[in-house]
C-alpha cells in the first residue's frame, strides 16, 4: 500500500532543519535485520533526527510527523560495497563482454581516458542517484580514474551533493596520461572533504591485489599500506582472485599488512591459505555475484561457500554498470540461486545433504554483512536503535508483492525498485512517493547525454 502522503513532502523536508525532529513510521511489517530483534509485523520505527530511536508496537511520540506505513515492509537500506561509479554514463556498452581482458581493453583502455572532470562528476552522481533510487543507502565508490585532482574531487562532489552515505575509495587510473597526483593527493582530500570519520560520505584507498594489470605502482604492499596508515583510512582492494592473489595475501599476513581495515573484493578462486590468513586477520569480503559469472573472472563462481566456511559473511556489490545490472535486488537473487544450484548439483546421486543458503542470508548480505565489510555496521546496515536511519519503505501490497506471506522472502525474490516507496538516509527522506526529492530528472538525463556526446566526440577525434 502506498504510503499516506500526509504529512505532505514540504512538511518533512522542512522538519529536518530540526535536529531533534521526531518521524514515526507506523503499522508496518519491520525486517529489521538485527539478530535481537528480528522481524515484527504491525510494528513502528521511530526516528530521532538522524537516529532510530525506537522499534516496537504501538508505540507514540509528542510532536512526531506520523507516516502510515501499513501495508508495506520497513526494511534497512541496502549497502553496496564495490561499484565503479564514474562508468555510469556508459552503462551496458558492454553487455556481452567475455572476459577481464575485454573489459580492460574497451573501458580502462579505450574510454577512461577521454574523461575530463565533469564526466566523473556526471557517472559518479548518476550511479549515487540509481543506487538511491533501487533502495541502496550506502555505496562505496571504487573510483579508480582519479587522472588529476580534479578528476577526484568531481567524484566526491557528487556523492556529497547526491544524499547517499558513500564511501569514495580513490585510485589512479589503470593506463593513459594522469598527473601523478595519487596516492600522495590522499592526504589532500582527507583534509578538504573527510575531517571526520563519522560523516556521510568517508575516504578509503583503492588498489589492486597485484602487479599483473596495470603495473607495481597499483598494486597493494608496504608503500600504499603506510599512506593507508598515516591518513587513518581503510583498503579496499580489487582483483583479488586467483593465484597470484592467492599467494599475495598469504605473504601479507607474514608481513603485517592484513587486518580488519581491508576489504577483498571478488575473492574468486582463492586458495585455502589464503582464505584463512583474511579469517585470522579480520580481512572483509566484497562478492559481486553476476561480475564474477557473466564476465567470468577466474572459474567464475561466487565464493560464498568459502567466506561462509572460514566464518566470513561477506556483503554484496555491483561492479561495473558498463556490462551489469545497477541493482541489489539482481545481486541477492542471482547468488541465492548459484549457491543452491551448486549445492544440490554437488549433492545429486549421494547421500548427500546440499547445504543451502537462504533468503535471509543474502538480506543480511546485502545489508548487516554489506555494512560489516565497510566497517560501518556499527552506524548502518540494520533497524536498530542508536544507528542511523537509512532505511527503505516496500509497497508489500502492489501487484508483484502481495499477499504478504513471508517478509524476507518478499524483499529478496518478489520486491524490485518500482516497488521503493520512499528511503531514508540519516533520517532525511531521499524517495518519496516513488520519486528521489529534489532531483531534476530532466537536467541529469541532460548532462548524461551531453557527457557521452563529449566522451565519444574525443574518441572520434
Amino acid at each position: 500500500m502506498t504510503e499516506n502522503l500526509l504529512p505532505t513532502l514540504e512538511t518533512l523536508t522542512t522538519a529536518e532543519r530540526d535536529p531533534d525532529r521526531l518521524v514515526l513510521l507506523t503499522g508496518g511489517t519491520v525486517v529489521t535485520v538485527d539478530p535481537v530483534l528480528g522481524t515484527l509485523e504491525d510494528a513502528d520505527v521511530l526516528l530521532r533526527g538522524d537516529r532510530i530511536a525506537e522499534v516496537g508496537r504501538g508505540l507514540t511520540a509528542a510532536n512526531a510527523i506520523v507516516i502510515d506505513v501499513s501495508g508495506s515492509i520497513v526494511a534497512p537500506g541496502f549497502v553496496d560495497t564495490h561499484r565503479h561509479s564514474w562508468q555510469a554514463q556508459m552503462r551496458r556498452t558492454i553487455p556481452d563482454v567475455n572476459d577481464l581482458a575485454g573489459y580492460l581493453q574497451s573501458t580502462l583502455m579505450q574510454v577512461a581516458p577521454l574523461y575530463q572532470p565533469h564526466d566523473m562528476y556526471v557517472g559518479t552522481r548518476l550511479a549515487a542517484l540509481t543506487a538511491l533510487d533501487c533502495g541502496i543507502t550506502t555505496m562505496l565508490d571504487f573510483s579508480h580514474n582519479s587522472r588529476t585532482g580534479e578528476h577526484s574531487d568531481a567524484a566526491i562532489t557528487a556523492l556529497l551533493e547526491s544524499g547517499i552515505r558513500g564511501v569514495h575509495a580513490s585510485m589512479s587510473p589503470h593506463f593513459g596520461d594522469w598527473d601523478q597526483q595519487w596516492p600522495h593527493d590522499l592526504a589532500r582530500l582527507r583534509t578538504t572533504y573527510f575531517s571526520t570519520d563519522d560523516q556521510l560520505v568517508t575516504l578509503r584507498l583503492a588498489a589492486l591485489a597485484t602487479p599483473d594489470i596495470a603495473g607495481a605502482r597499483l598494486a597493494y604492499g608496504h608503500d600504499l599500506a603506510r599512506v593507508a596508515a598515516d591518513l587513518g583510512i581503510g583498503v579496499s582492494l580489487d582483483v583479488m582472485f586467483g593465484a597470484a592473489a592467492s599467494e599475495a595475501i598469504v605473504r601479507w599476513e607474514r608481513e603485517g599488512l592484513l587486518g580488519p581495515h581491508i576489504e577483498s573484493i571478488h575473492s574468486t578462486a582463492l586458495s585455502g591459505d589464503a582464505w584463512s590468513a583474511m579469517r585470522d586477520t579480520g580481512v572483509t569480503v566484497s562478492l559481486a555475484p553476476t561480475s564474477d559469472m557473466q564476465i567470468g573472472l577466474e572459474d567464475a563462481v561466487p565464493p560464498v561457500d568459502e567466506a561462509l566456511e572460514h566464518g566470513i559473511r561477506p556483503g554484496l556489490s555491483v561492479d561495473v554498470e558498463v556490462a551489469l545490472a545497477s541493482d541489489m535486488f539482481t545481486q541477492m537473487r542471482t547468488l541465492l540461486a548459484v549457491q543452491r544450484m551448486r549445492a544440490v548439483h554437488a549433492a545429486y546421486g549421494t547421500d548427500n545433504e546440499p547445504v543451502r543458503i537462504t533468503t535471509r542470508d543474502v538480506l543480511d548480505f546485502a545489508t548487516l554483512s554489506g555494512a560489516r565489510t565497510l566497517r560501518l555496521d556499527h552506524t548502518t546496515g540494520s533497524i536498530t536503535p542508536g544507528k542511523q536511519a537509512d532505511l527503505i519503505v516496500v509497497d508489500a501490497e502492489d501487484l508483484n508483492t502481495m499477499p504478504l506471506h513471508d517478509p524476507v522472502g518478499t524483499l529478496v525474490l518478489g520486491a524490485d525498485r518500482g516497488n521503493i516507496t520512499s528511503v531514508w538516509v540519516a533520517g532525511r527522506v531521499r524517495k518519496w512517493a516513488g520519486r528521489l526529492v529534489g532531483v531534476d530528472v530532466d537536467d541529469l538525463r541532460t548532462q548524461v547525454h551531453d557527457s557521452v556526446d563529449a566522451i565519444t566526440g574525443r574518441q572520434a577525434a
